[in-house]
């Protein structure tokens, strides 16, 4: 199996790495560059598995103010990737993106623009103009990181109906009715649910059985769970947990949340603590338990991705650079190092072939 690796450009990397990952040993066999383009931060796989998309986060992309989004066709047999076209992104810092459900759209943040944009995927996998563009306004409590709004990152509901924004400068999950035929996005009734003052939304997960979602809080470690209403896309908070021991001293930042495919656990990185933190979900009310905080096998673990079999999970240390490799025990959720790191230059988002967005 093939792993992506997004990363910034402005230190040693050259753009996107592929790492081939034997998934019986969860050994990395090897790791290549699968294509040179300028900080691909973040990255989505197409269903198929046939094409994978970039953010470039920069704030002027090829002569324009904005950043851009790059498509690429995927050789599943040795992992390169061969550009196909590039497209503005519609704002400054593009930081996240996915590809919705019926793989015919890209659905991309703008960190730096503080806005949202939805890109049309032809037929062979190039990208076209917006179909549609939101500009956030907003602001919140904290002077040096919410003085304006900063979209963090967009997710699709399973039923591919709603898309959630984390804004970390308004404080604010936004709430879009997503229309999969007109590539369309348009506030929900309502429209947004308001994090905690100065939390700071960063990432989103939906669990699978759609009635239960998360975010993690960036500016105070810690984890909001949710539970949705599946009608109108409402989020409503049950519980807000924190990512760190009660012991710890010094700054510390959440960066990455992601529900286990099973539904039963949810992970959440922290940096300054250079850990993972590990939850059980409730089955019932959705809420969490805290499990476990193990070393994330660097410094700055900024993204990290779960194999498609739920076996693995891959933490893209950022500071150190290198990816260190995870066994997940299917019945309890907790992690154990393997002992397998691959050094891979400033890595920010880890994205398994297979896996979709």
């Amino acid at each position: 199996m093939w792993a992506y690796i997004g990363t910034y450009t402005r230190q040693k990397s050259k753009g996107i790495y592929a790492l081939q990952f034997n998934m019986k040993t969860g050994e990395v066999v090897s790791r290549r560059l699968a294509a040179e383009t300028e900080s691909p931060s973040f990255l989505a796989i197409h269903q198929n598995n046939r094409f994978l998309y970039a953010v470039n986060e920069v704030g002027s992309f090829k002569g324009a103010s904005g950043g851009g989004v790059s498509a690429f066709s995927i050789d599943r047999q040795m992992g390169r990737l061969t550009a196909l076209n590039d497209q503005w992104s519609g704002g400054g810092g593009p930081c996240h993106l996915v590809v919705d459900k019926t793989g015919k759209h890209v659905l991309v943040a703008n960190y730096g623009g503080g806005s949202v944009s939805v890109l049309p995927i032809r037929s062979d996998g190039s990208l076209g103009k917006a179909t549609a563009f939101v500009q956030h306004e907003g602001s919140s409590v904290n002077p040096r990181r919410q003085q304006g709004p900063h979209a963090h990152s967009i997710n699709l509901d399973p039923d591919n109906r709603f898309a959630a924004v984390a804004d970390l400068g308004m404080d604010k999950v936004m709430i879009y009715k997503f229309d999969a035929v007109a590539g369309s996005l348009t506030p929900a009734k309502p429209a947004f649910v308001k994090a905690r003052p100065g939390g700071g939304p960063r990432h989103f997960a939906f669990h699978p059985n759609g009635r239960f979602a998360y975010t993690n809080l960036e500016l105070f470690s810690s984890v909001t769970a949710f539970a949705r209403g599946r009608g109108d896309g409402s989020l409503k908070e049950i519980q807000t947990i924190s990512t760190l021991p009660e012991d710890h001293k010094g700054g510390n930042s959440t960066a990455e949340v992601q529900v286990h495919p099973s539904g039963r656990f949810l992970y959440c990185s922290n940096r300054g603590h250079n850990s993972i933190a590990v939850f059980s979900i409730d089955e019932n009310s959705g809420s969490l338990n805290t499990i476990q905080r193990v070393s994330s096998g660097g410094e700055v673990p900024r993204n990290f991705g779960i194999d498609p079999t739920g076996r693995f999970l891959l933490a893209a240390n950022q500071k150190t650079d290198n990816v260190a490799v995870f066994r997940i025990d299917g019945k309890t959720g907790r992690l154990q190092a393997t002992g397998q790191s691959i050094e891979t230059p400033t890595p920010v988002c880890v994205k398994f072939l297979g896996a979709g967005e």
